[in-house]
């Protein structure tokens, strides 16, 4: 089992803070701006509203402060940095000690102010979190994920010590506070322009009130985002870029244009094989980092249909053309999950014991289904330059078996909805969880909890009884057990049949350094730099 060795007290990251007067009164220079190309950018200011996207975390990543972040990792090839899920350090948090009994964590805050120039107090940081154990949707649900389930279960002891009691001994709290969800809002500026709703949500939705290092100077959502840097920003190394500008541009032919003709500094997003492209050209610099937890796969469904017995499951990971899969539709950008020995282990992810065998695939169906299969397969319209090509080689590969599959383009808009129905006999899909655990990517999609995120509808009370055993083992050996105890009932059961994991491939110029990636996979403009 991960342990951390937090029952000592937890020294924060030291901080450098340069001297700024000079900045302050001049311009940002070419040097200290940078110009981000993106699909789209943030339809919201609010990570913890519901309906926010995916490129809302970055608006809590950069404007917002949290009680901990994860340590930068250094990246092998030397081109930015990752993360390790047990490796924390302070932001808000000069310094935090856990009790001995295990039962509960508490926080001396740094000197932080807010935007708005009032200094950040332990009130602060109780009312943003009971928001997000409170709002509902997404935030609500994140925070569970560590066992922050109750306002009751955070404490302002004084203006500068916070205590959080927990629900359990659970080894994802500490590290979930790190996410970009349990952010601290300025509580007394959101109250006052709350119109009534006691979490300000309308507000709060079109407006920024946070201590982060930039602030957003101008927001016209579909067109751009504008963020200056916040010069009196304290929880951190003051970041050397003073203005970003996030302009939202849905050609990835365009953007790609941009960043090859040295026209913009950054840009993720794109297809494939452009990255791919670009990498080869070596004009720019590609950092692809494997996303943590992480995979594209073909997910079954387990409940009802013609996939119900897990033999036929099994004949289709024996048909499915890998190889072709990683070449046509992901270009080689992704790590190959199939081949494995079948040994289990505790990493994750791992390859599954599959490859390309038609004739053993043939010889099941010819088991199981000699009349042959009438199915259909859904995949998301919004990620099309992957999964469709994924969805046409799939269907090729399973004609011959006697599985005949209409493939279904759902809209991006709609495809979340269609797989919480529960009812498509297969979709391809990609699934990502923030806390690095396997326990957590298997609680999520095998468990017979039923979450939204298990589209194979997969539920099996010994599969539960490991995972849920994992999360909250006593020892190492429990740990190591249960854990190679559900990767091994996957092999067999194959709710879903993972095809490989993705990289998260950014391209910039060769001038931009400091490049760090997070869980939530948006740009930190903290660490970049310009040279």
């Amino acid at each position: 089992m991960h342990r951390r060795s937090l029952l000592a007290t937890a020294l924060a990251a030291p901080f450098v803070k340069p001297s700024i007067a000079a900045a302050q009164t001049a311009a940002p220079s070419r040097r200290e701006t940078l110009l981000l190309v993106q699909e789209y950018g943030p339809n919201s200011l609010d990570m913890q509203g519901i309906g926010s996207a995916q490129p809302v975390n970055g608006v809590s990543l950069n404007c917002y402060d949290r009680l901990l972040r994860f340590k930068p990792v250094p990246l092998a090839d030397g081109n930015g940095g990752t993360f390790q899920i047990n490796e924390l350090e302070g932001e808000l948090a000069e310094n935090w000690q856990v009790a001995s009994d295990g039962m509960s964590a508490t926080f001396r805050l740094r000197e932080a102010r807010f935007h708005s120039g009032r200094a950040v107090t332990a009130r602060d940081v109780k009312w943003s979190l009971d928001r997000a154990v409170s709002i509902g949707g997404f935030a609500t649900t994140q925070m569970a994920a560590g066992s922050l389930e109750k306002a009751e279960q955070f404490v302002a002891v004084d203006d500068r010590t916070f205590r959080i009691d927990f629900a359990r001994r659970d080894k994802m709290t500490l590290p979930n506070l790190a996410v970009t969800i349990p952010f601290v809002f300025d509580s007394e500026l959101a109250q006052k322009n709350g119109g009534g709703d006691p979490w300000a949500k309308d507000w709060l939705k079109n407006n920024v009130a946070g201590s982060g290092a930039f602030k957003v100077e101008s927001w016209k959502p579909g067109v751009e985002t504008i963020y200056v840097r916040n010069d009196d920003w304290t929880s951190g190394r003051l970041p050397s870029l003073r203005r970003i500008i996030a302009r939202d541009i849905p050609s990835p032919s365009t953007r790609r244009a941009l960043i090859e003709r040295g026209d913009a500094d950054i840009s993720y997003g794109l297809p494939p094989k452009d990255f791919k492209d670009l990498a080869d050209g070596g004009k720019v610099k590609v950092v692809g980092v494997p996303v943590p937890n992480a995979l594209w796969s073909l997910a079954l469904n387990a409940a009802t249909g013609p996939f119900t017995d897990a033999r036929l499951r099994q004949a289709v990971a024996w048909a499915i053309p890998y190889e072709k899969i990683m070449q046509a539709s992901l270009f080689g950008r992704g790590i190959a999950m199939w081949g494995g020995d079948g040994k289990a282990t505790t990493a994750w992810p791992q390859p599954y014991p599959y490859d390309t065998n038609i004739d053993k695939a043939k010889a099941l169906v010819a088991q199981l289904a000699p009349g042959g299969i009438t199915t259909s397969l859904i995949f998301d319209a919004g990620a099309a330059t992957i999964a469709e090509p994924m969805a046409v080689l799939i269907k090729e590969a399973l004609a011959p078996l006697g599985i005949t599959v209409e493939l279904q383009k759902i809209p991006g808009a709609n495809f979340r909805g269609e797989l919480n129905k529960k009812t498509a006999p297969m979709a391809i899909n990609r699934f990502g969880g923030w806390l690095d655990y396997p326990d957590y990517y298997f609680f999520w999609n095998y468990h017979s909890n039923n979450s939204i995120f298990n589209i194979s509808s997969y539920q099996n009370k010994e599969m539960d009884k490991l995972v849920d055993g994992a999360r909250f083992a006593p020892d190492a050996t429990s740990y190591e057990r249960d854990v190679k105890g559900f990767i091994e009932m996957a092999f067999s059961e194959l709710p879903a049949l993972p095809i490989c994991q993705p990289l998260h491939d950014v391209a910039m110029q060769k001038n931009i350094g400091g490049y760090q990636f997070w869980p939530c996979r948006e740009p930190d403009f903290r660490y970049l730099t310009k040279g």
